[in-house]
This record gives C-alpha cells, structure tokens and sequence, in this order.
C-alpha cells in the first residue's frame, strides 16, 4: 500500500520517524513544526503550472497562468485547440508552448496516476515533453502526496542538508539520496523540514 500524506497527523507521524532515526532532526525538528502540508490538486493543472514556472520567478508565472486563464487555455481542451501563435501571445516561450501542447497530445490518463507506484509515475511524467526528474518529483510529492517523495536534485534541499549537517560541500542527488535513505519511508516529510530549515538557517544570514 502506498503511504500517502494527507494530513497534518500524517507530518506529525513522518516527523517522529525522523527523530528517532537521525540525532541531527531529534535537535532540529521540534523547531521547525508545524511543517506545512502543501498539496496541490491532481492532474494537468499542477503539471501546466509547473512547466510555466520552469526558470522565471514566481511572479512572472502567476501573470502568464492568469492570461493563460483569461483567454480560455488554463486546460487541455483550451491547449489543444490552440495553435502555437496563440500560445505565445499568453507569454510562453516557444519551448514551453511546445511542451504543453506535446503533454496535451500525450493524452496522459491523470487519475491512473494516483494508483501507480512512485517509480511508475516518475517514468511516465518524465516521458512526457519537458518534464524532468525534478518536477516528476515534486507533483509525486505534492500532487500525488506521496510520503517518500523526495527530490534529490533539488538544490534548496542540498543546500539545507550542507548546512544542517555541517557538510564541507553541497551534496549533489546521489551523496543526497544517500543521506536521506534512513529517512525512508517518510523522506516527503524530511524535505518540508529541510526546506524550513534552509529559509530559518537564510533568514540567520540575512538572506531572503
């Protein structure tokens, strides 16, 4: 049975895992909760908005995400009636316009999703054009709520766990994934904390 996230009980239970296996989180963690939940809802929509986020700032993608929304190609029988001029004109580049009318023809059964072991649905959305590892992990993580999602590749994490365990150097996802294996089978909780942690460990050096 997939273990899946759907409440804070299920953060709070991830939470106890963590300490009791690592010494580290034991001292962090307490600190850090309540972790947040953060679901998303399930199907294109996450995956759209991702693709539209890829490599400009969040404030440039909810402005594109609402024209798109504006002129009726928020979903995939809006994209697909859409030629590419159109899309573009919403402000997509023309890669992007390009991979969210090939994820469209993808015909992608999203529902089916939800009954697939994780390594089943990382294939499958990183078939898809545009979508790589990273936000195949993180829809696994909040579209999907799967607990032992963890995105490996994630640099706000590597950076979290440099400075949480005293590393010499940012991990890169394999020393990363190694480090995070005693978290299984709750390592979705373990990146809410390490993400906490990289914005409380930030706001120290005065970053924001």
């Amino acid at each position: 049975m997939t273990r899946e996230i759907r409440a804070s009980a299920d953060l709070e239970e991830g939470a106890a895992h963590l300490m009791q296996v690592c010494p580290v989180w034991k001292r962090e963690l307490p600190a850090l909760m309540p972790l947040p939940l953060r679901r998303w809802s399930e199907g294109f929509a996450a995956i759209r908005d991702a693709v539209v986020a890829q490599q400009i700032s969040t404030h440039a993608a909810n402005a594109i995400a609402a024209r798109m929304t504006e002129a009726g190609l928020a979903d995939e029988v809006g994209i697909a009636a859409a030629d590419e001029d159109a899309l573009r004109a919403v402000g997509l580049s023309r890669p992007k316009a390009r991979y969210l009318r090939g994820i469209v023809a993808a015909g992608v059964d999203w529902a089916a999703l939800r009954d697939l072991p994780d390594d089943e649905v990382i294939a499958r959305l990183t078939a898809l054009p545009g979508i790589g590892r990273w936000t195949a992990d993180i829809y696994l993580k909040f579209a999907l709520g799967r607990a032992d999602a963890f995105a490996a590749g994630d640099l706000a994490l590597a950076e979290a766990a440099r400075l949480l365990y005293a590393l010499p150097e940012r991990p890169g996802p394999a020393i990363l994934t190694e480090l995070a294996e005693p978290w299984r089978p709750w390592r979705a909780v373990a990146a809410r904390a390490l993400w906490a942690y990289y914005r409380v460990a930030k706001g120290r050096e005065g970053v924001r």
